[in-house]
């Protein structure tokens, strides 16, 4: 007869008294599976997040109060969690998981990984460094009310790196300043217009119009009495925004009119940009204000913060928002810059009032202030709910995996509205690995399209292996025939040839790169696609993650590079030959910033066909959601997701990669 313990097998149960686990993130999915891991039987746990607790956190992660304000979550979370289970051994760390002293060895000691992150650098890193390690990881996430959890165990199943994700999203310069067309647009102006006024200023976030638009074309000495009568009209003259705002004494009324008239008035100098769009309409303060109708300012019906107001109502916003970010500014320093922040109602007022008035004068809808602050803080809604559903999968799928089970293990889907059999939570079969993982394959190899004369050695450091393909401390190594080392991970020994191109180094079409990142125990090979014909404002393409699109290799080495990424002395290799590689493209997965967005683009996304999968429970097949796109950059860029952040404020407002 089977010896129960609550309602655990007793050789279960023991086995969670015994073996030691790792959760990576303690917000709002990690405080929920912390509670609910020690209210399991799980007896030896160590936690690591680099965040400290916000007072925005205490709406859903319930192991914080507001005394704990300032403290970090990982500690705050163990002391919280020892509460219900005293006899409980539980580890905080106050750090970051890419961190080098959390190495393999470090993975090494736990018998399983739980991540609970909110941004992909952690994620990519965590899957690796599980992947050297052989230990398995529980990857899952939560959008709103939608959420996932999905098992990785290196050889049986796909790697979170095994489907290609969808780069961030970006909008060109001249988009931004010229020629607007979505309410984004001109959100992410006005989030880059609150830096050029109060915060730190950056080149490549000027907000006046782009006179290098190539699509302008246009002849300054046709244009220049307009120009002229433009600045004369509001007594202006050209030069930096912030600048000018300085010498005015940050007058409202003043940059209103500059921002909103004459640089709009500029713009319609640039006669090509219009003929097939609509021009853009100027506003004129005094005009506006003659003109005001009392009632414009009477609040509506419903919260707030989801009432659109008014072209009139957004221009008082705007003057009171500019007042009050100048008194704050006045009491800082010289030379102290403030800092946007979602919860800072004087920037979040700012952001709100100033995109909205550019929305209206390029004839779009304005926004509540609610709905731009989702977008500009690239915020889903948090649920509460949510989090503890995906905590308590997470448990779930952990017992099957203590218990040998993994054949038993799914992906689980947590959707919003039920499906045609009436399920809210749907179980899919685990997929093998990809074949052509640049991760987790036998032998990793990706093409790399660039220009050499163009590209830098720090370009393909920062750019390419660390932001592109999530490598912690890259070595890189010509394959020319001499070993020569172009970037070497200890400091001090290719720091010169930082500035130099690629081509300097002999690197040309067909070049072969290894490069090795020993903390993550990870090697690729990259190979070298010299082309000029590269799209404005694009540095590099990564032209597919399949080797046989790789151009012919220059040298012989190749039979010296067949290194297995993980443990080198491990039998099982990272991916099994006969995974299927037709599906690469497709698997689902939820990636939004929009919860509206995740619902509808399931039937859309251009990415390709719904794939049918065997539901776990009625053999019948069900289609996984596709991938929505990714976080735009432009929103995403000031959302104070540090690279070595690995738990942001916004941890349970993940994307589900």
């Amino acid at each position: 007869m089977v010896q129960l313990v609550g309602s655990l097998r007793r050789e279960l149960a023991d086995s969670l008294a015994t073996c030691k686990v790792l959760v990576v993130g303690a917000g709002g999915i990690g405080c929920e599976l912390l509670k609910n891991l020690v209210l399991t039987g799980f007896k030896n746990i160590e936690v690591i997040d680099l965040d400290t607790i916000d007072v925005s956190n205490l709406n859903r992660q319930f192991l914080f109060q507001k005394k704990h304000v300032g403290k970090s979550k990982a500690q705050v979370a163990k002391e919280s969690a020892l509460q219900f289970c005293p006899s409980a051994n539980i580890v905080a760390y106050h750090d970051s998981v890419m961190n080098a002293d959390y190495n393999v060895e470090f993975f090494r000691k736990f018998v399983l990984v739980m991540n609970a992150l909110d941004n992909r650098a952690a994620r990519n890193h965590v899957n690796r460094m599980c992947l050297a390690a052989d230990i398995p990881l529980i990857e899952s996430g939560t959008a709103g009310y939608l959420g996932q959890v999905t098992v990785i165990k290196k050889g049986m199943t796909e790697c979170y790196e095994c489907q290609p994700k969808p780069t961030q999203k970006t909008f060109p310069g001249c988009t931004i300043r010229n020629t607007p067309s979505e309410p984004i647009h001109c959100i992410v102006w006005a989030k880059y217009l609150f830096n050029q006024l109060f915060g730190e200023e950056d080149a490549d976030q000027e907000v006046s119009p782009d006179t290098a638009d190539p699509e302008a074309a246009w002849k300054p000495e046709e244009t220049a009495a307009r120009a002229t009568a433009s600045e004369k009209d509001g007594d202006i003259k050209r030069v930096s925004t912030k600048e000018w705002a300085r010498s005015t004494g940050y007058d409202p009324v003043k940059l209103f009119n500059k921002l909103f008239k004459d640089d709009i008035m500029y713009l319609l100098t640039m006669d090509k940009l219009w003929k097939k769009r609509k021009a853009p309409t100027p506003l004129d303060w005094q005009q506006l204000e003659n003109r005001a109708c009392p009632q414009e300012e009477t609040p509506g019906s419903g919260l707030k913060d989801q009432q659109v107001l008014g072209v009139w109502g957004n221009c008082q916003l705007f003057k009171h928002s500019v007042e009050t970010l100048r008194s704050q500014l006045k009491e800082k320093e010289a030379g102290a810059e403030l800092v946007w922040d979602k919860d800072d109602p004087p920037a979040m007022d700012f952001v709100t009032s100033a995109a909205n008035l550019r929305m209206h004068i390029f004839s779009m809808n304005m926004k509540s202030r609610f709905d731009v602050k989702s977008m500009a803080g690239n915020i889903i809604p948090a649920i509460a709910t949510t989090n503890a559903i995906i905590a308590g999968l997470i448990v779930l799928e952990a017992l099957k995996v203590l218990s040998g089970e993994m054949e038993s293990c799914r992906t689980i889907f947590l959707n919003k509205c039920p499906n045609l059999r009436k399920k809210l939570l749907v179980p899919c079969i685990l997929d093998p690995p990809c074949a052509n993982c640049y991760v987790c394959a036998s032998k990793p190899e990706v093409t790399v399209k660039l220009n050499v004369h163009k590209t830098t050695v720090l370009s393909l450091q920062d750019r390419i292996l660390k932001e592109r393909f999530g490598m912690v401390a890259p070595d890189v190594q010509i394959e020319d025939g001499k070993g020569t080392i172009l970037i070497s991970s200890e400091e001090g020994e290719t720091e010169t040839n930082n500035s130099k191109f690629l081509a300097d180094f002999g690197i040309r079409n067909g070049s072969r790169l290894q490069v090795d990142d020993f903390l993550q125990d990870y090697t690729l090979l990259v190979n070298v696609l010299h082309t000029e014909e590269l799209e404005r404002d694009v540095e590099f393409e990564v032209v597919g993650e399949a080797p046989d699109k790789a151009p012919p290799p220059q040298s012989s080495q190749k039979e010296d590079n067949n290194i297995t990424n993980g443990n080198k002395d491990s039998a099982q290799p990272s991916t099994s030959s006969k995974a299927p590689a037709e599906d690469d493209d497709d698997l689902m997965i939820v990636d939004s910033d929009e919860e509206e967005a995740m619902s509808s683009s399931s039937a859309t996304t251009a990415s390709g066909t719904k794939r049918k999968r065997p539901d776990a429970e009625t053999g019948e097949m069900s289609t996984k959601r596709l991938r929505t796109e990714q976080k735009s950059a432009a929103a995403d860029n000031d959302d104070d997701n540090d690279d070595d952040n690995d738990d942001d404020n916004d941890d349970d407002i993940i994307t589900l990669d």
